[in-house]
């Protein structure tokens, strides 16, 4: 059964927009849940196989598949596949059925490909859409330095700020001592000063080795044990992250952090300061956005897909930015309706 038929019959499970609605609707968050839903059933057959392209090319017939059926008019304008020389969803390409609201769609078949090909936690496969024109467009340059950290310390903390003094700020927002922080960063060699910082300052570091999507999550959210992110990621990631963000409270800064020279370049001629600190809002104008995310591998935020004879069953978080609403969502699936999207060895 295509992707399509399937959608159908299920249609009622997750109602559409109403026609000649030109902003996007609560229910657009449940449709988003099915993209995501799709995109992490076809990555997740690939787990621990080591090839990350076939897990990622995948993910992204699925979730390219599902994305038609949605009742909007989207245009993809983060995607990820440019970075990483793999399949992808491109910049410019139409998404949705043609109807409903227009939107920008930023896309992430799966935060952590190596994650998948290893079978290591956190993998996740990443949806966010918001009004069109809001996301921020980082041209060429597909890399940012991040800050993130929760409600209490988001109008204190500043990108600009030596580390010790935003963790000094944190662990006082927070009413606890700076060696009881805890800073997700990922494990790069660029990462060894502000590693030595961090330590230096006293507080604790929690290694990832990829899915700064989750990790930013993590820190904006209460109770993950994680009271910050720092270092340099993607900047698609950190846009996604923003509109998750914007549901959750807290904060995501960022400055653009090119590569090379001739990526530098390109960013000045697009018009971009490379010194200017972007905040949520910068990344994300409106105030009425989504972000959809279903786990791959287990992880911090979310449990992976678990295959049986009979059943596949997912776990997915769906956010929603106008009303604060963050839903966590408990799929099964009838095996026997996925086959199209089962691995082929």
């Amino acid at each position: 059964m295509s992707p399509a038929s399937i959608t159908q019959k299920y249609s009622t499970l997750s109602p559409s927009l109403a026609v000649g609605i030109d902003e996007p609707d609560r229910n657009l968050a449940l449709e988003l849940v099915r993209v995501t839903e799709a995109a992490a059933i076809a990555g997740g057959h690939w787990v621990g196989f080591g090839d990350k392209n076939k897990a990622d090319g995948a993910a992204v017939d699925a979730m390219r598949s599902f994305l038609q059926t949605v009742h909007f008019n989207g245009v993809v304008v983060i995607g990820e596949g440019e970075k990483d020389e793999a399949p992808m969803l491109f910049n410019g390409e139409q998404v949705g059925d043609g109807t409903g609201p227009e939107c920008d769609v930023a896309v992430d078949p799966i935060d952590g490909t190596r994650l998948t090909a290893l079978g290591i936690n956190n993998a996740l496969a990443v949806l966010a859409v918001a009004e069109r024109g809001s996301m921020f467009d980082p041209s060429a340059v597909f890399y940012m330095e991040k800050l993130v950290t929760g409600p209490e310390a988001a109008d204190m903390v500043d990108l600009r700020l030596p580390v010790k003094q935003n963790l000094h700020l944190i662990a006082k927002a927070k009413g606890v001592k700076v060696n009881q922080l805890n800073v997700m960063i990922l494990d790069r060699d660029r990462h060894r000063p502000l590693v030595e910082e961090i330590r230096e300052a006293g507080a604790r570091t929690k290694f990832i080795m990829d899915g700064d999507v989750a990790g930013a999550i993590a820190a904006a959210r209460s109770g993950t044990g994680v009271d910050a992110l720092m270092g340099i990621g993607g900047t698609p990631e950190g846009i996604v992250a923003a509109c998750a963000i914007k549901s959750l409270g807290g904060v995501i800064q960022g400055r653009l952090w090119p590569t090379s020279d001739d990526e530098k370049q390109k960013a000045i001629d697009a018009g971009h300061d490379l010194e200017r600190v972007l905040s949520t809002n910068d990344l994300v104008t409106s105030d009425n956005c989504y972000f959809a995310a279903t786990g791959i591998t287990d992880g911090d935020l979310l449990r992976g897909v678990r295959y049986n004879k009979e059943k596949v069953l997912t776990q997915s978080i769906v956010m929603r930015s106008k009303s604060g609403t963050i839903r966590f969502v408990d799929g099964e699936h009838q095996a026997s309706k996925w086959e199209g999207y089962a691995r082929k060895s």
